[in-house]
């Protein structure tokens, strides 16, 4: 028996994407909003991030954006309005008495949309079901995965199999593949046959091997990073001054595309010029959208070596600080408290963090009290 593949509206497509896009909720809770898989809602995201420019090109006969949005918006309006209405009402009931309200078999209403009327998410009502079970199982994993790799990040996907076949979990390397793949980690040791990069991506030589780092501003490196929360899980990138630990700028994202590194990076370069801007070979930052504005700024770019730990140290170190001095502390249950804390714990870092390596001092003081470092 063959399964009709749905087909999807492009007002329908463009409200996922925007929603991916504003970036408040994670691509857990968007999938189990819109009912529709992570992977094809990054996809659209990026779809969209790639035809925005296209939206400010000259056109013979204009067309007013009112005349293409105005039904939509009155359409989500009236809805918005039935959903507060039904779910201010679904308020006095219980959460058994929602899920006891749910009809699987409603020849037109979805289980989805019953579940939004009621004000009930919809992993609630799958509970015992083996879909959200094995959502659940996933995110608790790929939390275990997190911690584990933050630890010790020479494993790969083998050590790591292994390891939470020890810790009870019964899992096999493909599954561990595709979820250490999604959350952007890989083992830092050797590997033969490494996979070639993009043939359009430029390829930068390492260049810090060696080289004394004793001034602010002289090397800047970014990364990215995974943050696990209870409701699925974001991406961090940072960019970090080498010889002050200073964090310059940061940005989360809930895929793992160049846009918000780009921003990041924009950000950082507001704040001033480094001699030398290093990062990894990932394809957000060997991009030539990444790649434009160091150039145009004459700054040397500069790429780690694959399966080398350590030409990225700073940043791997900040990661490590980061998770175990705030992030395993908390339990976040939504986007919008994350970033909160997020701020906040930069700030604390950045300003009253006293470090070892630093003589005990913040990072700010180093950075702009240290001779050639650059006022804000």
């Amino acid at each position: 028996m063959t399964v009709k593949r749905q087909r999807r509206s492009p007002e329908f497509k463009s409200k996922v994407a925007l929603a991916a896009l504003k970036g408040d909720k994670t691509l857990a809770q968007l999938s189990s909003e819109f009912g529709v898989c992570s992977v094809q809602i990054s996809q659209w995201k990026a779809q969209l991030l790639q035809q925005l420019p296209n939206a400010f090109q000259h056109q013979e006969r204009p067309v007013r954006a009112e005349t293409l949005t105005a039904p939509l918006y009155q359409e989500i309006g009236r809805l918005k309005m039935e959903l507060d209405w039904l779910k201010k009402k679904a308020l006095e009931l219980t959460l058994e008495a929602k899920r006891a309200s749910v009809d699987p078999h409603h020849p037109r209403i979805s289980i989805r949309r019953q579940c939004d009327l009621l004000g009930l998410n919809r992993s609630s009502y799958y509970v015992g079901d083996s879909w959200g079970t094995q959502t659940q199982e996933n995110l608790e994993i790929m939390e275990r995965l997190d911690r584990q790799y933050t630890a010790v990040p020479t494993y790969g996907s083998r050590r790591m199999t292994a390891w939470l076949r020890r810790e009870g979990y019964d899992v096999n390397r493909k599954r561990i593949q595709r979820l250490m793949q999604l959350m952007g980690l890989e083992g830092l040791a050797p590997k033969p046959g490494k996979c070639k990069s993009h043939p359009e991506h430029e390829i930068y030589p390492y260049l810090l091997r060696s080289v004394s780092i004793d001034r602010p501003n002289q090397v800047w490196s970014t990364d990215i990073t995974y943050l696990p929360m209870n409701s699925g899980f974001l991406y961090l990138v940072a960019v970090i001054d080498w010889h002050s630990r200073y964090v310059l700028s940061w940005g989360l994202s809930n895929t793992l595309d160049a846009t918000f590194c780009i921003e990041a990076l924009e950000e950082a370069l507001s704040q001033g010029t480094p001699e030398i801007f290093n990062t990894d070979q990932g394809s957000q930052f060997t991009s030539k959208a990444f790649l434009g504005p160091l150039k145009d700024r004459e700054i040397r770019i500069s790429m780690d070596g694959r399966g080398r730990a350590l030409d990225n140290i700073f940043v791997e170190r900040f990661w490590r600080t980061l998770k175990y001095e705030w992030l395993y502390l908390n339990d976040y249950q939504e986007v919008r408290e994350l970033k909160l804390g997020l701020r906040e714990y930069m700030k604390f870092y950045n300003e009253q963090r006293l470090h070892s390596s630093l003589r005990y001092r913040t990072p700010q003081e180093v950075h702009f009290t240290t001779p050639g470092s650059m006022a804000v």
